[in-house]
């Protein structure tokens, strides 16, 4: 099931549709869709998964490196509730 998702580049708002088919996070698919090679990024998110049990840790080194990329607020939207029957 596709998902969107809302994003700040460089202070410009945008919206991606996005499904954990394609991709393991919401940020592989913006980075894919601005273009932005993070396969140094992974690699070091391995590595500090692998060396810490602080979920903590991971979040503030993914959060932080986005920031340095450009990237503000990245988030799912919020799904609709629609009735049953509905389409």
């Amino acid at each position: 099931m596709a998902r969107t998702i809302l994003y700040t580049y460089k202070d410009e708002e945008k919206e991606l549709t996005f499904s954990y088919e394609e991709y393991h996070s919401i940020q592989e698919a913006v980075a894919a869709a601005e273009g932005i090679d993070i396969t140094a990024y992974l690699k070091m998110e391995q590595q500090i998964e692998a060396v810490t049990r602080d979920k903590k840790a991971v979040r503030d080194y993914r959060d932080n490196h986005f920031r340095k990329l450009g990237f503000g607020r990245i988030t799912l939207a919020q799904k609709e509730n629609r009735g049953v029957g509905k389409k």
